[in-house]
């Protein structure tokens, strides 16, 4: 059965842009940053909706639970991409968020027609992961209205989960079917129902403040510093020593030496150097305070 979509406002047609074929590119190109503009402005309205969900999971992720995005389409693939993100800058392990999409790694690059209107798909991609109650499931849509996502939520809900839906309309089903709705209204797209676009932003920014607070409350930052990233290559060693150095006080070339006698881990060197520890020491200092690197330092520092 065909859905007509009848009042999302994601899929109505804004007559400023009806136009836009005839107009030149600078001008196609202001357009769109003017409409553009908007998107903050509608997430800073669901920021205390945001807020609440980010809380909730943080503290699920913090007595060991995971965080999984779900979506489909342009949706499924933000999922991914901000999944994917978080083992080099948090220097998370990659079970810990992960990204779920409709229709599978091949809907990454081309479109799995279909995929998206399959609950029973969402609900067993849920119980293939064995999803429980210490478990958050963050169901993301454009429209609301995701057979895939909702099943995948509805899924999770029933085996205790926390759940949240992303959506960019009002009073959707998938803010129906969650613990915590969160509709960020951005209305009409500048191409008529290309959601990819506003819709799309705002999922990104939302997505964004999802997993950064997430991480930011689970330790896995110092300040505003990447004190858990992966060193991966010679600017992110740099990056590193930088930072090791600007935490301590020390020199760049004693930075580096601790790092190495660290395994390149910044916060085992951080207090190495802050507490004269050699690694084991430091690692199990963090240890005893959680990962958390200014709790650890508190206390070298006798506060």
């Amino acid at each position: 059965m065909i859905d007509p979509l009848p009042e999302l406002s994601t899929e109505q047609s804004d007559p400023r842009y009806s136009q836009i074929d005839r107009l030149s590119t600078a001008q196609i190109a202001r357009l769109m940053n003017a409409a553009d503009a908007a998107v903050p402005v509608a997430v800073a309205v669901a920021i205390p909706q945001i807020s609440a969900a980010i809380d909730a999971i943080a503290a699920r992720m913090d007595s060991g639970g995971r965080l999984l995005y779900v979506g489909a389409g342009t949706s499924g693939r933000l999922a991914v991409l901000d999944a994917s993100e978080c083992p080099p800058t948090f220097g998370t392990d990659p079970e810990l968020v992960q990204g779920i999409i409709a229709g599978g790694p091949p809907a990454l690059t081309r479109s799995v027609e279909g995929a998206e209107d399959d609950s029973e798909a969402g609900a067993a991609a849920i119980a293939a992961l064995e999803v429980g109650p210490l478990d958050s499931v963050v169901g993301i849509s454009a429209s609301g209205r995701a057979p895939f996502v909702i099943g995948a939520v509805t899924e999770a809900a029933r085996r205790g989960a926390l759940t949240a839906g992303l959506s960019c309309n009002a009073d959707t089903p998938l803010s129906e079917a969650a613990g915590h709705g969160i509709e960020v209204i951005v209305g009409p797209e500048v191409v008529t129902g290309s959601t990819r676009l506003k819709a799309g932003t705002a999922q990104k920014l939302v997505l964004n403040m999802i997993s950064t607070i997430s991480m930011i409350k689970l330790g896995r930052t110092y300040g505003n510093q990447m004190i858990e990233m992966s060193a991966m290559n010679a600017k992110l060693a740099g990056r590193a020593a930088r930072m090791v150095a600007g935490i301590t006080g020390a020199g760049l070339e004693r930075a580096q030496e601790a790092l190495e006698a660290a395994g390149g881990q910044a916060k085992t060197a951080v207090l190495m150097i802050e507490h004269g520890l050699d690694a084991d020491g430091a690692r199990a200092l963090l240890e005893s305070h959680g990962e958390r690197l200014g709790d650890a330092l508190d206390q070298v520092n006798g506060s």
